[in-house]
């Protein structure tokens, strides 16, 4: 009878442990391309615990590779969320890899910064320029155009990511493409734009370099305004940021719940919070325009540049975008890397 008794309170306590590690397992959702150092994720990455109760840990892969962890995952999907650069967001829903999901800001998004359905939604968008270390320059004079970067004096000096791979090296080259007078259907400027810089022998990574930037590895990154503020008045380094004087482009990051996820019911709590009023905020103080229009405090946005200056940037078609970025990569491997 007490073996009995024994071995009933065993399982009991057995099961209990189980539930609990199960509730603790179901309190982490896995998002890919959530990096610590970009866009201040490891701020909203903290808060997201704090809020929901649900852990994120933190993930350095770029756009491209997410996409592609995604889709050779696709039968047995590892992550919840995934956090995109709008073209590679496009191409995940026609790969099948993401699945609706409408969080409760939905309404508050403008209609083209959202898939109909749900299958993304953007949750803040970002100006690429140069993101200038200006000590590091050691006496040159800041670059003001696209043109600027071409010159000898810069040798040595330029980084941009990998626009076969990462996100933003991509709208590197759409931003010079545009601004040297190509277009969707014309990528010609962009590769000659390339060619040309490779006499000044560029850093090509693959990953965010924010603190390379920092340290004067790199003392010109093609890279968006939030890096370049973030860097000026949160780290107190001086940095300039620069929207060159040919022009640039505005482009949306967006977040998508994954197809099958195996946390959807966390990964909706976490989509939800980035949209809400205080994720909104913590975004807003890394310098990221938020995609809810009333979330940017004016003492934020008095540290950008002036509007005058943003006039420059111009939205694009996403879509187009989207679909001239297969055709360039392969060309930019071939023609340019």
């Amino acid at each position: 009878m007490l073996l009995d008794n024994f071995h009933r309170v065993a399982r009991i306590g057995l099961l209990a442990a189980g539930l609990a590690a199960g509730s603790a397992m179901a309190q982490t959702a896995i998002c890919y391309n959530c990096p610590t150092e970009w866009a201040d994720w490891g701020t909203q990455l903290r808060a997201i615990k704090a809020k929901t109760g649900v852990t994120v840990p933190a993930d350095n892969k770029n756009s491209g590779q997410a996409l592609a962890q995604l889709v050779a995952e696709k039968a047995s999907p590892v992550a919840d969320m995934t956090y995109l650069g709008v073209t590679f967001a496009i191409q995940a829903q026609k790969d099948g890899v993401v699945e609706p999901y409408k969080p409760a800001a939905w309404n508050d998004i403008p209609a083209g910064l959202k898939d109909p359905a749900g299958n993304w939604f953007t949750i803040h968008s970002g100006t690429l320029g140069f993101m200038v270390n200006v000590d590091a320059l050691k006496g040159k004079p800041v670059p003001k155009s696209w043109a600027d970067l071409l010159k000898p004096e810069y040798k040595g000096l330029i980084g941009y990511l990998d626009p076969a791979s990462a996100f933003v090296g991509y709208v590197g080259a759409v931003a010079v493409n545009e601004a040297r007078g190509g277009n969707m259907d014309n990528f010609a400027p962009a590769i000659d734009y390339f060619k040309a810089l490779q006499k000044n022998e560029p850093i090509v990574p693959k990953q965010t370099s924010y603190a390379r930037v920092l340290s004067g590895e790199i003392a010109i990154l093609l890279d968006y305004d939030f890096n370049a503020y973030r860097a000026k008045y949160k780290d107190k380094a001086n940095v300039a940021f620069v929207i060159p004087s040919e022009g640039s482009v505005v482009v949306p990051y967006v977040m998508s719940l994954v197809a099958k996820a195996p946390h959807a019911g966390d990964a909706k709590k976490v989509l939800d919070f980035v949209l809400s009023d205080e994720g909104q905020a913590i975004w807003a103080k890394a310098y990221l325009r938020p995609v809810r229009a009333n979330a940017m405090p004016k003492e934020i946005e008095a540290q950008f540049l002036p509007a005058s200056e943003y006039a420059r940037a111009k939205t694009i078609d996403y879509g187009r975008m989207a679909q001239a970025q297969r055709a360039f990569s392969d060309r930019y491997l071939k023609d340019v890397r």
